[in-house]
């Protein structure tokens, strides 16, 4: 039979032998794991598991094999074949930079990932120089008087792709309430941070103006409090009084296009896992 590559991951109440049954029951499948990680979150009192193993027996048997351990500790887990891969959704606006990082770390392999569609708020034209190659593209103008109706085709289109997460590639529009609860655990947002922190128009013109010496960018799961959903990842950069805004934007979208990729990457290799308002993440 055929060795599989799986990524097992799993959350419960925290109590005494997890681990030993986990690797016992991999072990007695005649599987191999080639890397493990674990995490007790003392506040909580979830214990949380990622584990990336090889195997001959193939997924349904594991999966029917694993419930009674799952059972046992209570675990909140799932088991996927490393060849199946997560189908994506990617929406963006005019600001195409996050989009066409995407898509060529996707073309040379980085992402392993299946890209269901991009969707706009602007029309093909828009995106002339970009290649899409065989990509469906939607484009879904939105106003004030059409949110709601332009929300329900992007559903259907997330149903009928069946697309396991939307990523919001410096989409320029808001989700409302229940869009984002319906996609809860389902989408990632991008978007600059600061210390402290500039909203509304021209973030970075705000930014120079007030002399800031560091910038950063965010990527965390959409929630309908406006940016403050669980945070995958974050970097920072450090500016100077000589930088002009212009030098600022330049900076921020080297840092929004490297913070997104990687918060893409890790839930690719199912190493995110919500933990209430924050998030655990198993570093590759």
């Amino acid at each position: 039979m055929t060795t599989e590559n799986y990524y097992l991951t799993l959350t419960c109440p925290n109590k005494p032998g997890i681990v030993a049954a986990v690797s016992t029951y991999i072990f007695q499948a005649g599987g191999d794991i080639e890397e493990a990680q674990q995490f007790d979150d003392k506040a909580s009192k979830r214990f949380f598991m990622r584990v990336s193993f090889s195997c001959p027996t193939d997924g349904n048997t594991l999966k029917s094999g694993f419930q009674e351990i799952a059972k046992r500790f209570e675990l909140t887990w799932d088991l996927r074949a490393v060849k199946d891969l997560k189908r994506v959704l990617i929406m963006a606006s005019k600001l195409d930079h996050c989009l066409v990082d995407l898509l060529y770390r996707w073309r040379i392999g980085e992402l392993p990932m299946i890209i269901c569609g991009i969707v706009s708020n602007h029309p093909r034209e828009v995106y002339a120089s970009i290649d899409f190659a065989d990509i469906p593209f939607y484009h879904l103008p939105v106003t004030p008087e059409t949110k709601s109706a332009q929300e329900a085709k992007l559903l259907e289109i997330i149903a009928d792709s069946k697309v396991d997460m939307v990523i919001l590639a410096r989409y320029m529009q808001i989700l409302s309430d229940d869009l984002s609860s319906k996609l809860s655990g389902r989408c990632i947002n991008v978007h600059h941070s600061f210390l402290p922190s500039f909203k509304g128009a021209k973030p970075y013109h705000q930014a120079h103006a007030r002399g800031i010496k560091l910038i950063g960018a965010t990527a965390h799961f959409v929630t309908s409090d406006l940016d403050e959903g669980p945070i995958i990842e974050q970097d920072v950069t450090r500016v100077t009084h000589g930088d002009t805004p212009d030098d600022l934007v330049r900076k921020g979208r080297d840092l929004e296009r490297t913070v997104l990729s990687r918060a893409l990457r890790y839930y690719l290799h199912d190493r995110v896992l919500i933990n209430g308002a924050t998030s655990v993440v198993f570093s590759d």
